[in-house]
């Protein structure tokens, strides 16, 4: 069951919370680029929900909502940096946060919600218990060194 929480798009006063949780995300040196931040938020078609649970910030996840040609020119959606405290995993967090992005998509008549997830995370199979499925798609990658 989940614990009491409450799930909102991020605004520019939770940029000290969203970056401590890019930090559990990243698992690298702490993420403290609030001018990035920002800008995400700014850009247009993007969200960042994050879900709250006794006043802190415990899950993120980010959506964007992209225009398309296809499909009745209805957008997509692309979900990325899922994020939950590693104190707080398990307990429904990252759930809430993925169902308020993609009840966004929907609502905003989206025909499809996308996302990568690396093979080292482990966070297949939440992925599959929150609707996503790899039976007709494959992603591929390529980054620039």
């Amino acid at each position: 069951m989940l614990p009491a929480c409450s799930v909102r798009a991020l605004t520019p006063a939770d940029t000290d919370a969203a970056l401590a949780l890019y930090t559990d995300l990243t698992f690298g040196p702490p993420a403290d680029n609030a001018a990035a931040f920002l800008q995400v938020l700014k850009h247009p078609g993007t969200t960042v929900f994050g879900a709250f649970h006794e006043g802190a910030a415990v899950a993120m996840v980010t959506l964007h909502l992209l225009p398309n040609v296809t499909w009745n020119a209805r957008p997509y959606g692309l979900i990325e940096n899922v994020v939950t405290h590693r104190n707080h995993q398990r307990l429904g967090f990252g759930r809430a946060v993925m169902s308020a992005a993609i009840g966004a998509a929907w609502a905003a008549d989206a025909y499809k919600v996308m996302l990568m997830t690396g093979q080292k995370r482990g966070a297949r199979g939440f992925y599959e218990s929150v609707g996503f499925s790899s039976e007709d798609k494959h992603a591929m990658v390529i980054r620039r060194t």
